[in-house]
Protein backbone atom coordinates (compact mmCIF):
# COMPACT_ATOMS: atom_id res chain seq x y z
CA UNK A 1 0.00 0.00 0.00
CA UNK A 2 1.24 3.41 -0.86
CA UNK A 3 1.15 6.01 1.85
CA UNK A 4 -0.87 9.09 1.05
CA UNK A 5 1.04 12.21 1.93
CA UNK A 6 -0.79 15.03 3.68
CA UNK A 7 -1.15 18.24 1.73
CA UNK A 8 1.50 20.77 2.61
CA UNK A 9 0.48 23.54 4.94
CA UNK A 10 0.45 26.92 3.37
CA UNK A 11 2.29 29.58 5.29
CA UNK A 12 0.26 32.62 6.28
CA UNK A 13 1.27 35.73 4.51
CA UNK A 14 2.28 38.57 6.82
CA UNK A 15 0.28 41.13 4.84
CA UNK A 16 -2.93 39.17 5.42
CA UNK A 17 -2.76 39.56 9.21
CA UNK A 18 -3.85 43.26 9.39
CA UNK A 19 -6.80 42.55 7.10
CA UNK A 20 -7.82 39.53 9.20
CA UNK A 21 -7.63 41.58 12.40
CA UNK A 22 -9.70 44.36 10.81
CA UNK A 23 -12.37 41.83 9.82
CA UNK A 24 -12.37 40.52 13.38
CA UNK A 25 -12.85 44.02 14.77
CA UNK A 26 -15.73 44.66 12.40
CA UNK A 27 -17.47 41.56 13.66
CA UNK A 28 -17.84 42.88 17.20
CA UNK A 29 -17.77 46.64 16.44
CA UNK A 30 -19.86 47.72 13.42
CA UNK A 31 -18.21 51.18 13.33
CA UNK A 32 -14.87 52.80 13.92
CA UNK A 33 -13.65 52.95 17.51
CA UNK A 34 -13.18 56.69 17.11
CA UNK A 35 -16.97 57.03 16.99
CA UNK A 36 -17.03 56.10 20.69
CA UNK A 37 -15.20 59.36 21.38
CA UNK A 38 -16.57 61.57 18.61
CA UNK A 39 -20.26 60.77 19.14
CA UNK A 40 -20.38 62.06 22.75
CA UNK A 41 -18.34 65.12 21.73
CA UNK A 42 -20.74 65.77 18.85
CA UNK A 43 -23.71 65.58 21.21
CA UNK A 44 -21.97 67.91 23.64
CA UNK A 45 -21.35 70.51 20.92
CA UNK A 46 -24.94 70.15 19.67
CA UNK A 47 -26.47 70.92 23.08
CA UNK A 48 -26.38 74.74 22.63
CA UNK A 49 -28.19 74.43 19.29
CA UNK A 50 -30.79 72.11 20.81
CA UNK A 51 -31.29 74.51 23.74
CA UNK A 52 -31.61 77.42 21.29
CA UNK A 53 -34.29 75.59 19.29
CA UNK A 54 -36.24 74.56 22.39
CA UNK A 55 -36.05 78.05 23.89
CA UNK A 56 -37.37 79.60 20.68
CA UNK A 57 -40.72 77.80 21.18
CA UNK A 58 -40.97 78.69 24.89
CA UNK A 59 -42.75 81.66 26.36
CA UNK A 60 -40.82 84.44 28.09
CA UNK A 61 -42.10 83.19 31.46
CA UNK A 62 -40.67 79.72 30.87
CA UNK A 63 -37.31 81.08 29.72
CA UNK A 64 -36.99 83.39 32.75
CA UNK A 65 -38.09 80.73 35.23
CA UNK A 66 -35.55 79.47 37.76
CA UNK A 67 -34.57 76.68 37.64
CA UNK A 68 -34.86 76.87 33.87
CA UNK A 69 -37.22 74.55 32.06
CA UNK A 70 -35.45 71.84 30.11
CA UNK A 71 -38.45 71.10 27.92
CA UNK A 72 -41.25 73.46 26.80
CA UNK A 73 -44.67 72.76 28.29
CA UNK A 74 -46.15 73.67 24.92
CA UNK A 75 -45.16 75.11 21.59
CA UNK A 76 -45.35 78.90 21.76
CA UNK A 77 -44.60 80.63 18.43
CA UNK A 78 -44.91 84.14 19.85
CA UNK A 79 -41.20 84.79 19.39
CA UNK A 80 -41.31 83.83 15.70
CA UNK A 81 -44.42 85.95 15.14
CA UNK A 82 -42.71 88.92 16.77
CA UNK A 83 -39.53 88.51 14.69
CA UNK A 84 -41.16 87.82 11.33
CA UNK A 85 -43.78 90.48 11.97
CA UNK A 86 -41.14 93.14 12.54
CA UNK A 87 -41.29 95.54 9.61
CA UNK A 88 -37.50 95.89 9.47
CA UNK A 89 -36.65 92.18 9.60
CA UNK A 90 -36.92 91.57 5.80
CA UNK A 91 -34.67 94.60 5.23
CA UNK A 92 -32.09 93.30 7.71
CA UNK A 93 -32.18 89.89 6.02
CA UNK A 94 -31.68 91.48 2.60
CA UNK A 95 -28.76 93.55 3.87
CA UNK A 96 -27.05 90.47 5.30
CA UNK A 97 -27.57 88.56 2.05
CA UNK A 98 -26.14 91.42 -0.04
CA UNK A 99 -23.07 91.91 2.15
CA UNK A 100 -22.34 88.18 2.43
CA UNK A 101 -22.91 87.45 -1.27
CA UNK A 102 -20.64 90.29 -2.43
CA UNK A 103 -17.93 89.25 0.05
CA UNK A 104 -18.07 85.63 -1.14
CA UNK A 105 -17.86 86.54 -4.84
CA UNK A 106 -15.02 89.05 -4.43
CA UNK A 107 -13.01 86.72 -2.19
CA UNK A 108 -13.31 83.96 -4.78
CA UNK A 109 -12.26 86.25 -7.64
CA UNK A 110 -9.46 88.20 -5.97
CA UNK A 111 -8.37 85.25 -3.82
CA UNK A 112 -8.00 83.04 -6.90
CA UNK A 113 -6.03 85.70 -8.79
CA UNK A 114 -3.73 86.44 -5.86
CA UNK A 115 -3.32 82.80 -4.88
CA UNK A 116 -2.40 81.78 -8.41
CA UNK A 117 0.10 84.64 -8.68
CA UNK A 118 1.85 83.58 -5.47
CA UNK A 119 1.74 79.89 -6.41
CA UNK A 120 2.94 79.96 -10.01
CA UNK A 121 4.51 83.35 -10.75
CA UNK A 122 7.93 84.41 -9.51
CA UNK A 123 8.50 88.15 -9.33
CA UNK A 124 10.68 90.48 -7.30
CA UNK A 125 9.59 90.50 -3.67
CA UNK A 126 6.99 87.75 -4.03
CA UNK A 127 8.20 85.91 -0.93
CA UNK A 128 8.35 89.12 1.09
CA UNK A 129 4.84 90.10 0.02
CA UNK A 130 3.57 86.64 0.94
CA UNK A 131 5.13 86.82 4.40
CA UNK A 132 3.75 90.33 4.97
CA UNK A 133 0.31 89.22 3.86
CA UNK A 134 0.36 86.25 6.23
CA UNK A 135 1.61 88.49 9.03
CA UNK A 136 -1.56 90.58 8.75
CA UNK A 137 -3.54 87.51 9.80
CA UNK A 138 -1.90 87.74 13.22
CA UNK A 139 -3.06 91.33 13.77
CA UNK A 140 -6.32 91.43 15.78
CA UNK A 141 -9.21 93.42 14.39
CA UNK A 142 -9.22 95.66 17.46
CA UNK A 143 -5.94 97.24 16.28
CA UNK A 144 -7.17 97.99 12.77
CA UNK A 145 -10.69 99.00 13.75
CA UNK A 146 -10.03 102.74 14.11
CA UNK A 147 -7.87 103.09 10.94
CA UNK A 148 -10.53 101.18 8.98
CA UNK A 149 -13.23 103.49 10.33
CA UNK A 150 -11.22 106.57 9.33
CA UNK A 151 -10.68 105.21 5.82
CA UNK A 152 -14.37 104.42 5.40
CA UNK A 153 -15.22 107.91 6.67
CA UNK A 154 -12.88 109.51 4.13
CA UNK A 155 -14.57 107.45 1.41
CA UNK A 156 -18.00 108.57 2.62
CA UNK A 157 -19.17 105.00 3.23
CA UNK A 158 -20.05 105.22 6.93
CA UNK A 159 -23.67 104.22 7.62
CA UNK A 160 -23.93 102.45 4.25
CA UNK A 161 -23.56 98.83 3.18
CA UNK A 162 -20.37 99.83 1.42
CA UNK A 163 -18.68 100.23 4.80
CA UNK A 164 -19.40 96.54 5.43
CA UNK A 165 -18.47 95.34 1.94
CA UNK A 166 -15.20 97.14 1.19
CA UNK A 167 -13.15 95.78 4.17
CA UNK A 168 -14.28 92.25 3.24
CA UNK A 169 -13.53 92.35 -0.49
CA UNK A 170 -10.56 90.00 -0.07
CA UNK A 171 -8.93 88.36 2.94
CA UNK A 172 -5.37 87.05 3.36
CA UNK A 173 -6.77 83.67 4.39
CA UNK A 174 -8.56 83.25 1.05
CA UNK A 175 -5.38 84.04 -0.89
CA UNK A 176 -3.27 81.72 1.27
CA UNK A 177 -5.68 78.77 1.16
CA UNK A 178 -6.08 78.95 -2.61
CA UNK A 179 -2.32 79.33 -3.03
CA UNK A 180 -1.72 76.16 -1.03
CA UNK A 181 -4.27 74.27 -3.09
CA UNK A 182 -2.82 75.51 -6.39
CA UNK A 183 0.61 74.27 -5.31
CA UNK A 184 -0.81 70.75 -4.92
CA UNK A 185 -1.93 70.66 -8.57
CA UNK A 186 0.52 69.16 -11.09
CA UNK A 187 2.29 71.71 -13.27
CA UNK A 188 2.15 69.37 -16.27
CA UNK A 189 -1.52 70.23 -16.87
CA UNK A 190 -0.74 73.93 -17.12
CA UNK A 191 2.36 73.37 -19.24
CA UNK A 192 0.32 71.33 -21.72
CA UNK A 193 -2.17 74.19 -21.97
CA UNK A 194 0.66 76.71 -22.50
CA UNK A 195 2.00 74.59 -25.37
CA UNK A 196 -1.46 74.75 -26.96
CA UNK A 197 -1.27 78.54 -26.81
CA UNK A 198 -3.33 79.34 -23.70
CA UNK A 199 -2.53 82.44 -21.69
CA UNK A 200 -2.08 82.39 -17.93
CA UNK A 201 -5.55 83.80 -17.35
CA UNK A 202 -7.12 81.21 -19.62
CA UNK A 203 -5.17 78.43 -17.92
CA UNK A 204 -6.48 79.67 -14.59
CA UNK A 205 -10.07 79.81 -15.80
CA UNK A 206 -10.14 76.61 -17.88
CA UNK A 207 -7.70 74.30 -16.09
CA UNK A 208 -6.94 75.38 -12.53
CA UNK A 209 -10.27 76.65 -11.21
CA UNK A 210 -12.34 73.61 -12.32
CA UNK A 211 -9.87 71.41 -10.41
CA UNK A 212 -10.02 73.69 -7.37
CA UNK A 213 -13.70 73.37 -6.53
CA UNK A 214 -13.05 71.96 -3.02
CA UNK A 215 -10.84 74.91 -2.11
CA UNK A 216 -13.21 77.41 -3.69
CA UNK A 217 -16.12 75.90 -1.76
CA UNK A 218 -14.14 76.16 1.46
CA UNK A 219 -13.29 79.81 0.86
CA UNK A 220 -16.92 80.55 0.01
CA UNK A 221 -18.27 78.86 3.15
CA UNK A 222 -15.75 80.40 5.54
CA UNK A 223 -16.20 83.85 4.04
CA UNK A 224 -19.97 83.51 4.28
CA UNK A 225 -19.75 82.41 7.91
CA UNK A 226 -17.46 85.25 8.98
CA UNK A 227 -19.43 87.93 7.12
CA UNK A 228 -22.87 86.66 8.09
CA UNK A 229 -22.00 86.37 11.78
CA UNK A 230 -20.07 89.65 12.06
CA UNK A 231 -21.43 92.01 14.71
CA UNK A 232 -18.51 94.15 15.89
CA UNK A 233 -17.81 96.05 12.66
CA UNK A 234 -21.49 96.69 11.74
CA UNK A 235 -22.03 97.95 15.29
CA UNK A 236 -19.33 100.59 14.67
CA UNK A 237 -19.96 101.50 11.03
CA UNK A 238 -23.78 101.47 10.89
CA UNK A 239 -26.04 103.92 12.72
CA UNK A 240 -29.39 103.88 10.90
CA UNK A 241 -31.67 100.88 11.35
CA UNK A 242 -32.39 100.64 7.61
CA UNK A 243 -28.75 99.59 7.07
CA UNK A 244 -28.66 97.02 9.88
CA UNK A 245 -27.67 93.45 9.22
CA UNK A 246 -29.42 90.53 10.92
CA UNK A 247 -26.87 90.27 13.71
CA UNK A 248 -27.12 93.98 14.44
CA UNK A 249 -30.90 93.98 14.17
CA UNK A 250 -31.24 91.22 16.74
CA UNK A 251 -29.63 93.46 19.34
CA UNK A 252 -32.68 95.74 19.18
CA UNK A 253 -34.75 92.98 20.78
CA UNK A 254 -32.71 93.38 23.98
CA UNK A 255 -33.69 96.48 25.93
CA UNK A 256 -32.23 98.05 29.05
CA UNK A 257 -35.23 97.18 31.22
CA UNK A 258 -37.00 94.42 29.29
CA UNK A 259 -35.82 91.74 26.87
CA UNK A 260 -38.06 89.51 24.78
CA UNK A 261 -35.95 86.38 25.10
CA UNK A 262 -38.36 84.32 23.01
CA UNK A 263 -37.88 86.80 20.13
CA UNK A 264 -34.11 86.77 20.64
CA UNK A 265 -34.03 82.96 20.49
CA UNK A 266 -36.33 82.82 17.46
CA UNK A 267 -34.25 85.44 15.66
CA UNK A 268 -31.09 83.49 16.36
CA UNK A 269 -32.67 80.32 14.98
CA UNK A 270 -33.55 82.15 11.75
CA UNK A 271 -30.03 83.59 11.62
CA UNK A 272 -28.22 80.30 12.30
CA UNK A 273 -30.26 78.26 9.82
CA UNK A 274 -28.49 79.56 6.64
CA UNK A 275 -25.12 79.01 8.32
CA UNK A 276 -25.93 75.38 9.09
CA UNK A 277 -27.24 74.75 5.59
CA UNK A 278 -24.13 76.31 4.03
CA UNK A 279 -21.78 74.23 6.17
CA UNK A 280 -23.65 70.96 5.66
CA UNK A 281 -23.84 71.56 1.91
CA UNK A 282 -20.10 72.11 1.57
CA UNK A 283 -18.87 69.74 4.29
CA UNK A 284 -17.32 67.17 1.93
CA UNK A 285 -15.66 69.86 -0.17
CA UNK A 286 -14.33 71.48 3.00
CA UNK A 287 -12.72 68.21 4.15
CA UNK A 288 -11.19 67.57 0.72
CA UNK A 289 -9.73 71.04 0.63
CA UNK A 290 -8.19 70.83 4.10
CA UNK A 291 -6.61 67.44 3.39
CA UNK A 292 -5.17 68.45 0.03
CA UNK A 293 -4.12 72.08 0.58
CA UNK A 294 -1.33 71.10 2.95
CA UNK A 295 0.41 68.63 0.69
CA UNK A 296 2.88 71.12 -0.68
CA UNK A 297 4.12 74.34 0.87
Amino acid sequence: MTAVSAPPKTARRPEAEPARRAVGRRRWLPFSKWHLLLAPLGLLFALPLVWLLLSSVMSDAEINRFPPALWPSGIDLGGYRYVLGNAMFPRWLLNSVIVSAVAVVTNLVFGALGGYAFARMRFAGSRVLLVLMLATMAIPFQLTMIPTFLVMKRLGLIDTLGALIVPSLVTPFAVFLLRQFFLSLPRELEEAAWIDGCSRLRVLLRIVLPLSRPALSTVAVLTFLSTWNDLTWPLIAINHDTQYTLQLGLTTFQGQHHTRWSAVMAGNVVTVLPVLLAFLGAQKAFIRSVTSSGLKG
